[in-house]
């Protein structure tokens, strides 16, 4: 009976002895004072459907893609920039652009189609039945996709050309990265 009561006990303090280290963790988590550097994903746009991203260093004014800027990122060499900061400026400003250039071609096409597609049930008598009202909005999904079939395409080849643009410049930013470690280790 004892070596069941000291099992017991001996159990309990194991127990408690755990509790109190994982709140001690816990509560060391939750009140350190170090920031999270990381991008966070919003909920969905309405209208393009797209979940935008937030970015940890930006400021809450959009990129806008088509306007034009004085200076341009091209214009500068690498050997005529910072050694710290040249390729990781290019990468962010350039992720964001293909960020706001996704986000405005799935804005105006998702708004242009549910304008058609209203259009096209508020032209259907009141006395269609369902399966009339189907083949009415089959046909228009055929012909919207026919119409905007060449523009889908450019944006698609725009977007690829600008994705593989963002790749290889991620490329770099890693490698200038590895170099600045190794630089810095005596």
């Amino acid at each position: 009976m004892d070596t069941l009561r000291t099992r017991s006990l001996l159990h309990q303090i194991t127990l408690a002895s755990r509790v109190s280290t994982r709140s001690t963790i816990c509560r060391n988590r939750m009140f350190h004072p170090s920031k999270v550097n990381a991008d966070l994903v919003a909920p969905p746009d309405p209208i393009s459907n797209l979940r935008p991203i937030l970015y940890e260093n930006s400021s809450n004014t959009p990129i806008v893609p088509n306007v034009r800027h004085p200076y341009s990122l091209s214009e500068f060499t690498p050997a005529a920039v910072d050694a710290d900061g040249d390729y990781e400026l290019q990468f962010k400003l350039l992720r964001q652009q293909l960020d706001s250039f996704n986000q405005g071609f799935w804005t105006d096409s998702n708004t242009r189609f549910y304008a058609a597609k209203t259009a096209v049930l508020e032209s259907l008598p009141s006395t269609i039945t369902a399966r009339e009202k189907e083949e009415a909005l089959s046909t228009f999904y055929l012909q919207w996709l026919m119409q905007e079939n060449e523009r889908t395409m450019l944006y698609t080849n725009e977007w690829r050309r600008r994705n593989f643009q963002l790749i290889s410049l991620s490329f770099k930013v890693y490698m200038q990265r590895w170099r600045n470690k190794i630089s810095s280790q005596p």
